[in-house]
């Protein structure tokens, strides 16, 4: 029987600037839909599980369109609440080579930051679930958003479901100081932490090196820590080089059962970046709840994050197969015949 994971958060129309031009250059803009408990949905149902994406969106063209946008990729959307004033947009300015990516949230107000509690039955939406995904976004939101998140979680919680929390944070929704506070509270839920350790108060170093080896001391401390505090059987976290907007290096380190493993390092020609850390966790929660080792689910992660790299949009369309395939070694990009 196939096995059945619930994500929570926001979807929002994307609308990016083609060709890598600027904001100012731009006289038209590519217009997909994503978000990123959203694109976790869509890339386990690609993974051939089932997934169930639970939020709200106007009752009008632009919220139907977000929800048929998921649809197409087998993701059940008949939790998601009708209503409120607006679908949440973001505009993306890609980035290349020494020059940033730039994003512009336009987000406020969105139907999402409206939805009360009473609007879902968490019993029913969590019948015959193994797994509940969410993140620190939806917190960050709003008042409301917290609501809804804190709800979930404790329902989710109630009838023994795991939990994964990505604790991503978001510097233009607000402040580190309320992102520690709000997401050490949420994180006492949660069986699997992904994200940046940073967020609740742990130290780390990113890109410590003594004699040309990466140090990961930092690393192993704070996930030491962690799992004192709140218990997580996995923590996980992306180490990522920026060489330039185009080009990084990545590598996944993960840490249960006693011991922390890092994943084989991607050296990756960027097309697009969006989506990729709601990649890993999609594999690494894919890779966990079919029964693979804590080491080969980071592994099958972190390769169906790179491949997410080379994928324009927030979705990840990567076939187990391809992904299992780069996990195995081969990542030559040879054309297939």
């Amino acid at each position: 029987m196939s096995k059945k994971v619930v994500t929570l958060g926001e979807i929002m129309m994307r609308l990016s600037t083609p060709d890598y031009k600027r904001f100012v250059q731009a006289e038209s803009l590519d217009i997909t839909y994503g978000g990123g408990e959203a694109n976790v949905s869509a890339a386990l149902c690609n993974y051939g599980l089932e997934s169930s994406f639970v939020s709200k969106v106007p009752d009008n063209p632009l919220g139907q369109a977000a929800i048929n946008h998921l649809r197409r990729f087998g993701v059940d959307t008949q939790f998601v609440a009708r209503g409120g004033n607006r679908l949440g947009l973001y505009f993306l300015e890609p980035g290349a080579s020494m020059r940033a990516s730039q994003v512009v949230y336009d987000r406020a107000g969105s139907s999402i930051t409206e939805a009360e509690v009473d609007e879902f039955d968490f019993d029913k939406i969590f019948e015959g679930a193994d797994w509940f995904h969410t993140s620190g976004i939806t917190p960050a939101i709003s008042d409301k958003g917290l609501a809804l998140t804190e709800a979930a979680l404790k329902a989710a919680k109630a009838k023994g479901i795991t939990i994964s929390i990505d604790v991503n944070y978001r510097k233009k929704l607000w402040s580190s100081e309320k992102a520690q506070e709000v997401m050490t509270r949420l994180c006492e839920n949660a069986d699997v932490c992904i994200g940046a350790e940073t967020t609740l108060g742990f130290k780390s170093v990113e890109n410590k090196y003594i004699d040309g080896k990466r140090d990961l001391s930092e690393y192993q401390t704070a996930f030491e820590q962690m799992t004192e505090k709140f218990g997580f059987k996995y923590i996980a976290t992306n180490l990522r080089e920026s060489h330039s907007a185009s080009d990084n290096s990545f590598s996944v380190l993960v840490y249960g059962e006693n011991r922390m493993y890092q994943t084989k390092e991607y050296d990756i020609r960027i097309v697009d970046r969006v989506g990729t850390g709601d990649s890993f966790a999609s594999g690494f929660i894919y890779g966990l709840i079919t029964g693979m080792s804590m080491d080969d689910a980071a592994e099958f992660g972190a390769a169906a994050a790179a491949l997410k790299h080379t994928i324009p949009g927030d979705l990840n369309h990567a076939t187990v197969a391809e992904i299992k395939t780069l996990v195995d070694g081969d990542g030559s990009g040879k054309v297939q015949r």
